[in-house]
């Protein structure tokens, strides 16, 4: 009672408190965030590192982009593209769904180590199936046969082997809230790859025809990854320990626990990241293609990653409290929020400044011109998917804390089913542009059923009050983007004016007061 008394009264506190200088209240905010409840101080701890991380990543990646794009042909490019696109899907397959799995049972165990055993032993085996799977199928199917696609999957596999053998670990340092490890371990990992790679652009090299160096950067890219790997090892047996465990009683209960998983990352799989790969098997020019739009499908997948970092960091303690009965209608509420934040600043950036984010990250050829739509085209129409994609992710993750696979499963694939039909009927006669359109009716159709349902499991508390909020951030963030998009004519410019934006948006969010939703 005591709390629910502070809850409603700082409020109506502070709104009447006389004006103070502006680093005032800002250094007090800052300061606010040590004195946070324990739970949503470790939910807000983790969250910012992952979103660090991101962030450097996002940074990196760019670097990486920009330098692949300078030094290699487009056709080499979409070949890189294509390589990684081909293997996203067995990636889930492998992944299996055991990260959800792994947070949930591991945060609950009695014997971490034992349950941390288990997972590994699945972990390794899924990947080796799944990974031997797209291999033989690459080098055998006759679609491919004497091109160099097959040996270019083939070193690009290096990537998700030791990442999703990292990911596993992740499960450590997540749920002893200890996300720093993760930051250092992909910071680095993403130096080395980005140093490997951008060499070659800083000596000279420029739109090479030679496949040699499209297979030296796919290693690159490995080479990190294997670093991941390796500083997760070490990192994480200060934690708990790291051995494998081959107990029956431990091994299946987890298979049967990640089998739900496992089947609905299959359809979001199917939905958000096959594209790539019918473009490869529709296209005849599958390079040009997936040059174009394997970039902007990159920047996706982080965009996409963020609302999943935190709604990872909202897990162990969401599954907790369901499972003791407490009322997590607060704590779903300021998810939700957040999640709305997230989504229109993702959106609005995509939509408003696609042709000098384009420009940021390759060169003009990857423009729309009056004879081919470029990548700037293919990210305007992923503004919609990335603002819906939170709130799909929302209920994704609520059904399957609830217990309600059943329901997600049945609501994932029809979606599913729709990407398949939708893109092979598409991809032949517009090809990228027709995966655009898929995707975004296959995000408006969950949006529509998913969400919902995320909201009839388990009540929220979302008021009006962040509702007005959440339309004046989007108003302001919307009108600053517009204002300067005028003004992005080179690299640096949009690099400034990024920097800018960013400033703009902290400031808004202290303005409209956003910030104490977080005490």
């Amino acid at each position: 009672l005591n709390e629910g008394k502070k809850r409603s009264f700082q409020p109506a506190k502070m709104s009447t408190c006389p004006r103070i200088p502006y680093p005032l209240p800002v250094l007090c905010s800052l300061l606010s965030v040590i004195l946070l409840p324990m739970a949503t101080r470790k939910i807000a701890t983790s969250t910012l590192w992952q979103l660090g991380s991101q962030i450097a990543m996002a940074g990196m990646s760019i670097l990486t982009v920009k330098f692949v794009t300078i030094s290699l042909e487009r056709e080499l490019v979409g070949l890189y593209n294509s390589a990684y696109g081909y293997l996203q899907l067995f990636g889930i397959l492998a992944d299996f769904g055991l990260y959800a799995v792994a947070v949930r049972e591991v945060s609950k165990a009695d014997r971490k180590e034992e349950v941390l055993g288990a997972l590994i032993v699945i972990r390794i085996g899924i990947l080796i199936l799944s990974l031997l799977s797209a291999l033989l199928f690459v080098w055998l199917l006759p679609h491919w046969s004497g091109t160099t696609f097959p040996l270019a999957v083939t070193i690009a596999a290096l990537v998700p082997f030791f990442t999703l053998l990292a990911g596993i670990l992740r499960t450590i340092f997540q749920v002893e809230y200890r996300m720093h490890w993760v930051f250092v371990a992909e910071v680095v990992q993403r130096i080395i790859t980005v140093t490997a790679i951008g060499s070659f652009a800083i000596l000279g090299m420029r739109g090479s025809t030679d496949v040699f160096y499209c297979y030296l950067f796919l290693a690159f890219g490995g080479l990190g990854a294997c670093v991941l790997f390796l500083i997760s090892l070490v990192a994480g047996h200060r934690y708990i320990a790291i051995r494998p465990c081959f107990k029956t009683k431990r091994l299946k209960p987890l298979l049967r626990s990640a089998a739900p998983f496992g089947l609905a990352f299959l359809c979001l799989a199917l939905y958000r990241q096959f594209d790539i790969t019918m473009i490869a098997l529709l296209r005849p020019d599958f390079e040009l293609q997936n040059a174009y739009y394997g970039i902007i499908v990159r920047m996706a997948d982080m965009a996409f990653l963020i609302p999943t970092f935190l709604l990872n960091s909202t897990l162990p303690v969401l599954s907790e409290r369901h499972e003791k009965g407490e009322d997590t209608r607060s704590l779903l509420g300021k998810t939700i929020f957040i999640l709305l934040l997230l989504g229109s600043v993702e959106a609005l950036f995509a939509l408003i400044w696609a042709k000098p984010l384009v420009l940021l990250l390759t060169t003009p050829a990857y423009l729309s011109s009056k004879m081919q739509l470029g990548s700037d085209a293919a990210l305007a129409m992923m503004a919609l998917p990335f603002f819906l994609n939170g709130l799909i992710q929302y209920g994704f993750y609520v059904l399957l804390t609830a217990h309600k696979w059943k329901r997600l499963v049945l609501t994932l694939l029809p979606a599913a089913a729709l990407s398949l039909v939708s893109n092979y009927i598409l991809i032949p006669v517009y090809g990228f542009l027709g995966a655009g359109l898929t995707m975004i009716a296959v995000h408006i159709l969950l949006a529509l059923t998913l969400f919902p349902q995320g909201l009839r499991a388990l009540p929220v508390r979302l008021s009006l009050c962040q509702l007005l909020q959440w339309t004046g951030f989007s108003a302001t963030v919307a009108g600053g983007l517009l204002l300067s998009a005028s003004s992005l004519h080179s690299e640096l410019h949009t690099l400034i004016m990024g920097i800018l934006m960013g400033f703009l948006i902290v400031g808004v969010v202290f303005a409209l007061r956003i910030h104490i939703y977080f005490r």
